[in-house]
């Protein structure tokens, strides 16, 4: 009996053994979300979106209790069909480093952190890699899991697209006007021309707004946002005009 009893031991879990159960199960789950993230990311990379969350969620809020929800405006141009001069304008605007960084800009983050402390009006630090995520796959709020989440995406972005492609989405997804979605529906809308017809002035005027947009007006532009024009031309040709885009 001595042998089966050794046995019988031998084949029962030692105790203080690790329970793997549940450590597999949490893999595979992490697995699960990133294959679903992951996805429609790199599907993104050579469909154009048909739409974003920022759309979707414009599109069922209502504006007040007495207004409906904005008439979404958006079509899908390509990069060949915007002019340079509106590509260069929201880089001078937005994202001076586009071109350089990997989806983060630690520098403007920290002033921005910094000038957010000081100051009562908030200052973003996000790059176009990071609006590009957030207007696609998120929602609004500066809550601090929709900041991992952003982070999250911005990266999964930078892995899969190249720069171009990057830009290219942005250019079409931003927001220039209460519904109004896209340099194809700003272009229309503000100036009755197609993206690739505006001229330095006019896309400087479109970049002026992007900082917040459903408040500063293309068409009605206020004293602040026609400095950011003459601002944002300027900048232009700080980072030397048209061959600022070779890199991308």
């Amino acid at each position: 009996m001595a042998p089966t009893k050794r046995i019988a031991r031998k084949n029962q879990p030692l105790k203080g053994a690790p329970k793997t159960a549940p450590l597999r199960a949490l893999q595979r789950l992490a697995m699960v979300i990133f294959l679903l993230s992951a996805t429609p990311v790199l599907i993104l990379r050579w469909v154009p979106p048909p739409t974003s969350m920022f759309m979707i969620i414009d599109r069922w809020t209502p504006t007040s209790t007495t207004h409906p929800p904005h008439t979404i405006h958006y079509q899908w141009v390509p990069f060949d069909e915007i002019t340079h001069h509106l590509k260069l304008a929201v880089l001078a605007s937005e994202d001076q480093t586009f071109v350089h960084h990997l989806g983060f800009n630690f520098e403007s983050i920290e002033q921005a952190l910094e000038d957010n402390l000081t100051r009562k009006i908030p200052r973003g630090g996000s790059t176009i890699s990071q609006q590009t995520a957030k207007n696609l796959f998120l929602f609004g709020g500066r809550n601090y899991l929709r900041k991992v989440l952003e982070a999250y995406f911005t990266a999964l972005i930078e892995l899969s697209w190249p720069k171009q492609r990057i830009l290219e989405v942005y250019l079409n997804i931003a927001e220039f006007g209460p519904g109004i979605y896209g340099v194809k529906a700003a272009a229309t809308h503000f100036f009755g021309k197609s993206p690739a017809e505006l001229g330095r002035e006019e896309s400087a005027l479109l970049a002026a707004v992007l900082p917040n947009p459903k408040v500063l007006k293309a068409n009605a532009p206020s004293a602040y946002v026609l400095k950011r024009q003459q601002w944002i031309s300027r900048q232009m040709q700080h980072l030397g005009g048209k061959r600022a885009l070779d890199d991308l």
